[in-house]
């Protein structure tokens, strides 16, 4: 590690250094046949021997663009905006006696054969997956199904994202991955982010972005990064976007949303709103077996559980740009989330040793009410030409969550008598406050090399009450024996370098990040539970280096090599020491000994153009972090624990290909082989296996505004955990026409067609004890929806901001 260390400081301090070397650079405004400035228009700077693409730039909004760092050489630029003729300029002689050149104001034509309506209408639909150097792009409208889903169902459809039964996200085989919107992170994890996600309808999202390898910008936290970017479209005047989609499978789901945008000038206003109403089932059947030390069956309990969930959510987002100089622009967001929703579930038991013992029956009744507000405030500050850049966020969330929960268990003799019969009440308020703070530089250096430095701080302060109430009659009274008062602290410190160098056919780019992680947990205690606490403060380093190869000047054939250095810190509420209630058979622990998990990633990736795509990476891991289950008595108690290390070797095959006008797909295949060592409550765990997972969408273009999607999805068997998950699959399809001249559609989406997405996992390792599950739910549905476009497009305008600072500690809710 030292070595690695020494080697990247080296090869930053030979950059830096090679940076008082200025290079030639070329800046014009553009203008239209009016003497008006264009914005958003794509300028482009080609080699004039061969017309290699070296850069492309948009205009900002004063009409203005410049390349920098160029080689002396003879060059031609070409600029292309909506509605007007290509412009071509005469060649640029560059010879290093004047570095700086102002061309004229270039001045494009009026092109009424491609006005914004004929462009509109001829406009080809959007790719589903769009590769880029550092990541791949997951265009959400060209899934016709989108409009009838909400987020988290969108991501379970998108290639190379998985999302497990209880809401857990993964990436291209790996869980525990970052996920952002719109560069921010949600700050939670597990069921709290699916949750959330859900209540976010899919027709808000604009685009999906898949990094498998994240730069030392970001926040090291994840397996890798998911960002969720919420539809902006910047554009001149007033536009919008409506949509309305109904589904049904045995309840049903409304998905409705409002995207307005207003550009004028230095202004650019734009507002989300989002309304879903959900209502589903989930069918759980468990299988439990007891045995005594020399493997003798001595019980076995069948256990029945039948949830119906019901949710509204409501998702405003608005912010606002504000151009103050042709180099500098501040930007102001809002978000608010807020969700009810009513759980019920009812539970039926048998208990049999070699007759039928007893039965059982319960119920739990929750109601959940989540506030999630946050604000963001951010600027971005160009030095002039120079290409240097300064951006620099600030954020403060907040999340507030009341959730009550009222539980009845009874249980009887074969004969019907009642044996024990307990009645309580939940109270489970939450409120977490979040400050971040965070800087980027940018700082160019010689022949097409950059430095970029920046820092990150956040602050959690996380405050979790559980009370228990013993109820009798219309008498509730605490018992401080089953209550618990959790809080929880935390501040990370953050600072990083990431250079990178580009020459012809060699690419290379190394980071540097160190964090600094201090927390406190105080579990206050009462009358009749004894408080105790725990600190923690650690420092680690991480870094991450990539290397790619372009076997032609253009790139259409691209090798890669990283190597990154993640982790994975507890979730805060895995850090809560105290019992849950779930049913009878089954309660959650938190462990607040969790230490970080860490991951080393080793990958090689070729793509070529946008038709191939494939990866190999090596993963290992260490102090993983995983849910893991202990027998007392007939009682399941899970926790998470620090219970192993493990591998993973994962091939991912990804495939763009039109075999016709018509038709177009999009294929990938992920073969995985994981394995498993350590000790779970004194008994070693040690599993392997192999996964498979293949996903098809093929996309019809029919003419007329018709077109249609078929997909499916296959899973092979899994592990997770002290379990094993069998194999299943899903079919999708759906059909579009576009009327209203192209700016409205109607959408009709299946998912689920032959319902067989159901869960079958039976246990590994269980000392003295095994089960087998059965777990179904609302996934067979039929859709339609209505969507429409309104407004006119004037002129683009690149969005100036995209990340800032709420990175990982939202994922970890």
């Amino acid at each position: 590690m030292k070595a690695t260390i020494l080697f990247l400081f080296a090869i930053l301090l030979t950059l830096v250094s090679a940076a008082q070397t200025k290079l030639n650079a070329i800046s014009s405004t553009v203008k239209n046949d009016k003497n008006e400035v264009v914005q958003g228009a794509t300028v482009r700077l080609l080699a004039i021997k061969d017309s290699t693409l070296l850069s492309s730039v948009a205009t900002d909004n004063s009409g203005k663009y410049h390349f920098i760092n160029i080689n002396n050489g003879t060059y031609l630029i070409t600029i292309k905006a909506l509605g007007l003729k290509m412009y071509y300029s005469v060649p640029i002689q560059l010879d290093g006696k004047n570095n700086d050149i102002e061309l004229p104001a270039a001045v494009l034509k009026s092109d009424q054969k491609n006005n914004l309506a004929e462009v509109v209408i001829q406009s080809k639909r959007l790719p589903l997956v769009q590769m880029e150097t550092d990541k791949t792009v997951v265009n959400v409208d060209a899934m016709i199904s989108s409009t009838t889903s909400n987020t988290l169902e969108v991501l379970g459809k998108t290639p190379g994202v998985t999302v497990g039964a209880n809401g857990e996200i993964g990436l291209n085989g790996r869980q525990g991955v970052l996920v952002l919107i719109d560069g921010r992170s949600t700050y939670m994890s597990g069921q709290d982010l699916a949750a959330y996600l859900k209540s976010i309808p899919g027709s808000q999202l604009d685009k999906i972005e898949l990094i498998d390898n994240p730069t030392a910008k970001y926040d090291a936290a994840g397996n890798g990064v998911i960002n969720i970017r919420l539809k902006k479209n910047r554009i001149g005047g007033f536009t919008g976007s409506v949509s309305t989609g109904y589904t049904q499978g045995k309840y049903g789901k409304t998905y409705n949303s409002l995207s307005l945008n207003y550009n004028y000038k230095k202004i650019n206003i734009f507002g989300n709103f989002g309304y879903t109403y959900e209502k589903d089932y989930t069918d759980d059947n468990f299988n439990r077996h007891f045995y005594i030390a020399d493997g003798r069956l001595t019980s076995t309990v069948k256990l029945l559980n039948n949830q119906q969930n019901v949710n509204k959510g409501v998702n405003t987002n608005l912010g606002m740009d504000y151009a103050a100089t042709a180099h500098t622009t501040y930007g102001f967001q809002l978000n608010l989330n807020k969700s009810h929703n009513t759980s019920n579930l009812n539970y039926n038991s048998s208990n049999y040793s070699d007759q039928l013992d007893s039965v059982g029956n319960g119920s739990i009744l929750a109601k959940n009410n989540r506030t999630n507000f946050g604000t963001n405030i951010n600027m971005v500050h160009k030095f002039g030409d120079s290409g240097k850049e300064l951006s620099a966020d600030l954020n403060y969330l907040d999340y507030t969550t009341s959730n009550q929960q009222s539980l009845q268990n009874f249980i009887f003799q074969q004969d019907g008598s009642m044996i024990n019969n307990n009645d309580f009440f939940y109270s489970l308020p939450t409120s977490i406050h979040i400050y971040t703070l965070k800087a980027d530089y940018v700082h160019p250096l010689k022949n097409k090399a950059k430095l970029e430095a920046g820092f990150k701080s956040s602050w959690v302060n996380n405050d979790n009450v559980s009370d228990y109430y013993k109820v009798s009659g219309n008498d509730q009274t605490i018992d401080n024996s089953q209550s618990n008062h959790f809080k929880y602290t935390e501040n990370i410190n953050a600072a990083y370098v990431n250079t990178q160098k580009n020459w012809q056919h060699f690419g290379i780019q190394l980071g540097l990040r160190a964090e600094n992680t201090v927390s406190y947990g105080q579990q206050l205690g009462n009358e009749a539970v004894e408080g105790t606490s725990f600190r923690k403060d650690y420092t680690k380093l991480f870094p991450a280096a990539i290397l790619s190869y372009k076997l032609d000047t253009v790139g259409k054939n691209t090798f890669s090599i990283a190597l990154t250095r993640r982790i994975n810190r507890p979730n805060y509420q895995y850090l809560n020491d105290f019992i849950v209630f779930h049913d009878r058979y089954s309660y959650t622990s938190g462990n607040s000994l969790l230490l970080p998990q860490y991951q080393y990633r080793y990958e090689l990736k070729y793509q070529y153009k946008q038709l191939l795509r494939m990866g190999l990476s090596y993963n290992r891991f260490s102090n993983i972090i995983l849910q893991t289950t202990r027998v007392v008595n007939d009682v399941f108690i899970t926790q998470p624990q620090n219970i192993a290390n493990g591998h993973m070797l994962i091939l991912n095959t990804g495939i763009s290909l039109s075999p016709a006008k018509w038709w177009s797909f999009n294929t990938d295949v992920r073969l995985s082989q994981i394995g498993l060592k350590g000790y779970v409550y004194g008994t070693t765990l040690t599993a392997e296996t192999y996964i498979a997972r293949v996903e098809l969408l093929n996309q019809f273009s029919f003419g007329h505004g018709w077109s249609a999607e078929l997909g499916g999805y296959y899973a092979s068997k899994d592990m997770n955990s002290q379990a094993f998950t069998s194999g299943m699959y899903r079919v999708n399809g759906g059909i579009q026409k576009k009327v209203l001249k192209n700016m409205g559609s109607i959408r009709i989406a299946a998912d689920d067609i032959f319902h067989s997405w159901v869960y079958r996992n039976n246990s590994i390792d269980l000392p003295q004890a095994d089960y087998a599950q059965i777990s179904k739910s609302d996934t067979q549905r039929l859709g339609i929806a209505f969507s429409y476009r309104f407004g006119k497009d004037t002129f683009s305008r690149k969005s100036k901001h995209q990340n800032n600072a709420a990175d990982e500690e939202k994922g970890r809710l």
